[in-house]
């Protein structure tokens, strides 16, 4: 079982309109509405893939009760922790005319440390049953870097593999309790380790240093050249085949994705990173965030060029 770590979940939304104009009445021409934040960007493509996954985090009033009914028609299981306020919403606008994208991004609700007490009484027994854990994303207000650090203890006290991939201070912080991988960006690794990062060389070195201080498996995003991972097992370079991409957003939490379903499955890390990078192509030709389909992934399994650095 994959189990989805989601603190600060979400209803995202998003409107299609002509011409958007700021300070104007804006008429919407179609909207969708799904659950949102990036552990659960992870959840949706894992259970495509056809992994038993288990989605847990906060969630609080109607909007909670929606996130978790949405998630059913995927074959996510609830396991969140109910809090009283309501869950955030976060609003996505296409315009359709200048092709500008617009988001608006709610802070959520203020969690109390009693109600994060009460969560990780829940997360210990549902580690459990876990193969994998994969935690994503911000944090509610009330919560920092230390939450992500006392959730890693506890997996890694259950002998579980742990994925990271948050961003800023939540990384900085998080990364000292030494999750099995995290995924930074260029920009993400400059700030860890300090270097410039100019050349693919720079990118390798960074990685193995933080690799090196205790964390396995280091995933470097290189955007459209691939990406790299440094672990035991050595140094590999992923090159994916040039795609008609139509919605890059969530491809990396769909990648996270591949990674926990190849740490659950212990493949190795040239397949794992494999896998990865074709789900998260499969990903970007589709509109829908956090989403594939099985056949355009099995076409771009084979197409993925690993090379051992």
């Amino acid at each position: 079982m994959i189990l989805t770590v989601t603190l600060n979940a979400a209803i995202d939304k998003r409107y299609v309109v002509d011409d958007f104009k700021a300070g104007e009445v804006n008429r919407v021409r179609e909207c969708s509405y799904v659950p949102g934040g990036k552990g659960l960007n992870v959840s949706k493509p894992a259970s495509i893939y056809g992994a038993e996954v288990v989605a847990t985090g906060f969630v609080g009033g109607h909007a909670g009760n929606y996130i978790e009914d949405a998630l059913k028609p995927f074959g996510i299981k609830s396991a969140f922790y109910h809090v009283d306020a309501e869950s955030r919403s976060c609003i996505n606008i296409w315009d359709e005319v200048n092709h500008v994208q617009t988001e608006f991004l709610e802070p959520g609700f203020t969690l109390t440390e009693k109600d994060f007490r009460g969560f990780e009484e829940k997360f210990r027994e549902l580690v459990k049953d876990a193969d994998v854990v994969a935690m994503s994303g911000s944090v509610p207000k009330g919560l920092d870097g230390t939450a992500y650090q006392k959730l890693i203890k506890i997996v890694k006290e259950a002998g579980k593999p742990v994925i990271l991939d948050t961003s800023g201070k939540l990384l900085e912080m998080g990364i000292k309790a030494t999750p099995t991988l995290i995924k930074p960006n260029i920009d993400e690794i400059r700030m860890l380790t300090g270097k410039h990062c100019d050349d693919i060389n720079d990118i390798i070195e960074a990685a193995k240093s933080i690799h090196a201080d205790g964390v396995e498996i280091v995933a470097v995003s290189l955007g459209a050249d691939g990406s790299l991972a440094v672990g035991e097992e050595g140094i590999f370079r992923a090159k994916v085949p040039k795609i008609d991409a139509v919605n890059t957003v969530g491809c990396g939490d769909s990648m996270i994705a591949g990674f926990a379903l190849g740490l659950s499955e212990g493949l190795s890390l040239p397949e794992t990173l494999r896998r990865a990078s074709a789900i998260s192509a499969a990903a970007a030709m589709r509109e829908e965030t956090g989403f594939f389909i099985m056949e355009d992934m099995k076409k771009l399994l084979p197409q993925i060029e690993i090379e051992k650095l």
